[in-house]
């Protein structure tokens, strides 16, 4: 998400850290800021919401001499705690404003370390999860034990901190030493001759080195211009890193070494998904990021219409299963672009589900108006802070994936499916119809999901080699029951938007009511198997259309659970997924799909980032 540098050297600050900034402009943001340490006992900060050059034109307006100095950092943020603005762009100072930090991720148990700070009487300037940590680190160097050593300050600090994270720490006192850690989120050091970096992306420093250091779980680095120490949290050195050399140039830096940014998007999944459920099971509740409805309100509800368009409408239809087995609402799944103009029936008990990854798209932003004209309830799923339609939402819960770069949906499909789940579970929760335990246990089971799509992804080579065999079929059909439906229409989607090809996902029992016309010799299709365990009865059923299709001439790919001995017989290419509850199984059946496309488009010569005539965010209906 965020963009994070740190520079120590002997090259002017300011100029490094600006232009690793811009480096990393790709990444998406909302706002930037710099701070640089000018070797004499000072710290000048500027920070400004937008693009970077605005901030760029700030730094001009007031002139760049007070940010002379062969130290600083930057940042450019992705905003999850509070709106893009100039108060809560990064950096962070405490309140003798001679300590800064920035900060990528989640801090989860922020609230109740601001509410100790305030009690202590300092007051907090922003609205981020982010301003807490240098003010704690700020007290520790205070006062107490670890008065007046920066470095344990900061170690004592992190200790305290639930989440996932890099923070990256600087102060006057110590003008050539810049801190920083990792929970879970990217840090990197540029090792280079006279000069250390510390960045989230190799793209930050490429132009000035190539050889760096991977940090690892809970570790804490110090880097001066002339050396770097890595210590875990507790401050043991004996802890393992990962050095290595880069060996892409600059523009396969930004994409992580990939051809596409697409396909750095597909393996960034586990961690798209892991970070959209973090932080929202708190005390044994599921939270949402903003909620101006009260479990009263979520109680009254009596149905659910969720309105979307393209990749975000399929995981609509995925919730609709979620929801309904859960809540006993009635949900119906509706496309925005439909939605008002059929006069839908709706009151104050409506409560309406807008899915938008850029949070502007036209024809959902006029769906949410027409409900709210009508007193519906909204509730919004973002991937984006501060876009309309959070903004008019009664209730919102962030897909925290970052910027997605491809057009075609990827990390971001995957991040909305966990969220619908997280609004099902809400609505069960507020509404009485799981019981603690046993929403705790539909978390726990959806916590386990960025492992299962982490190793899934570690065996996709035959997919890439099945995608390569078949990229000159004219055609693919794709099949699914239950769950399996929706992915199965959005497998077809990925293909049309990427291959150009005609791709078509239908319900398998729909099958011998006409499509199964189009079946003949050698074409390929796809079908998505239920569990054997979870769908018995679908999974026989499923098995008799794989029969019927295979007899008459189709080459059979079976997306199946592992250890789904059944199906091998029929499928004349298997992929297996690990095994998981059916309602979640959607979130390792689709990535296969996501590799065949992308691989397909890549045999046939198009681009996968930007497939002709599609746009990323649709803002005209």
């Amino acid at each position: 998400m965020c963009g994070i540098v740190g520079y120590v050297g002997h090259r002017r600050a300011l100029d490094v850290v600006v232009e690793a900034l811009r480096r990393m402009e790709y990444r998406g943001y909302d706002s930037a800021g710099i701070a640089v340490l000018d070797g004499e006992g000072g710290l000048a900060v500027e920070r400004k919401a937008g693009r970077l050059a605005n901030l760029e034109a700030e730094l001009d307006e007031i002139g760049e001499d007070r940010f002379d100095g062969t130290a600083g950092m930057g940042h450019t943020r992705w905003a999850t705690h509070g709106r893009p603005t100039d108060r809560n762009a990064h950096p962070h100072r405490d309140a003798s404003g001679r300590m800064a930090v920035v900060h990528n991720g989640i801090i989860e148990n922020f609230a109740p370390l601001r509410a100790e700070l305030e009690d202590a009487g300092v007051e907090l300037e922003s609205d981020t999860d982010t301003e807490v940590a240098v003010h704690l680190v700020a007290r520790a160097y205070a006062e107490g034990p670890t008065a007046g050593d920066f470095v344990e300050s900061t170690r004592s600090v992190l200790r305290r901190l639930e989440g996932a994270f890099t923070l990256v720490f600087v102060h006057a006192d110590h003008p050539g030493t810049i801190i920083a850690a990792r929970r879970s989120t990217p840090l990197v050091v540029g090792v280079g001759d006279g000069e250390m970096f510390i960045a989230s992306d190799v793209a930050a420093f490429i132009e000035f080195t190539r050889d760096a250091v991977e940090l690892g779980q809970d570790q804490v680095v110090v880097i001066t211009k002339d050396s770097y120490e890595v210590t875990d949290f507790d401050g043991n050195t004996d802890v393992p890193t990962q050095p290595f050399t880069i060996d892409w140039d600059l523009a396969a830096a930004e994409k992580g070494g990939h051809d596409y940014f697409m396909l750095k998007e597909i393996e960034e999944q586990p961690t798209a998904v892991a970070d959209t459920l973090r932080g929202h099971f708190v005390d044994g509740r599921i939270v949402l990021d903003e909620q101006r409805l009260s479990d009263q309100e979520l109680r009254d509800i009596d149905k659910v219409f969720v309105v979307a368009c393209g990749s975000s409408y399929h995981s609509g239809l995925v919730a609709k299963y979620a929801i309904e087995h859960w809540t006993r609402l009635p949900v119906e799944v509706e496309l925005a672009s439909e939605f008002r103009y059929r006069d839908p029936v709706l009151d104050r008990s409506t409560l309406v589900v807008a899915i938008s990854q850029s949070g502007e798209t036209a024809d959902t932003l006029e769906a949410v108006r027409h409900a709210k004209d009508q007193k519906a309830r909204v509730l919004a799923v973002c991937n984006t802070n501060g876009a309309q339609i959070p903004r008019e939402a009664d209730a919102v819960l962030y897909t925290r994936t970052g910027p997605e770069i491809g057009v075609a949906s990827t990390k971001a499909f995957l991040a909305q499916m966990a969220a619908n789940l997280l609004v099902g579970l809400a609505l069960a929760q507020a509404r009485g119809t799981k019981y603690p335990d046993e929403v705790a246990r539909e978390y726990q089971e959806l916590e386990a999901m960025p492992a299962k799509i982490e190793q899934l992804l570690g065996g996709m080579e035959p997919v890439r080699e099945l995608a390569r065999e078949l990229a000159a079929s004219p055609a693919v059909l794709f099949l699914g029951r239950h769950v399996g439906y929706p992915v199965a229409l959005e497998g077809a989607l990925k293909l049309k938007e990427l291959a150009y090809m005609h791709a078509e996902g239908f319900a398998a029992g729909e099958l011998k009511h006409g499509p199964i016309a189009l079946i003949e010799d050698g074409l390929p299709v796809i079908v998505v198997m239920p569990s054997p365990k979870g769908r018995a009865v679908l999974h026989s059923k499923l098995l008799s259309n794989i029969r019927e299709i295979q007899a008459r001439g189709a080459v059979t790919v079976v997306i199946a659970e592992e250890g789904d001995e059944t199906v091998r017989p029929f499928a004349d290419h298997l992929v297996e997924i690990p095994a998981s509850p059916s309602l979640l199984q959607p979130l390792l059946s689709t990535v296969p799909l996501q590799v065949f496309a992308a691989e397909v488009a890549q045999s046939r010569g198009y681009d996968v980032d930007k497939p002709r005539n599609l746009a990323k965010s649709v803002t005209v209906e």
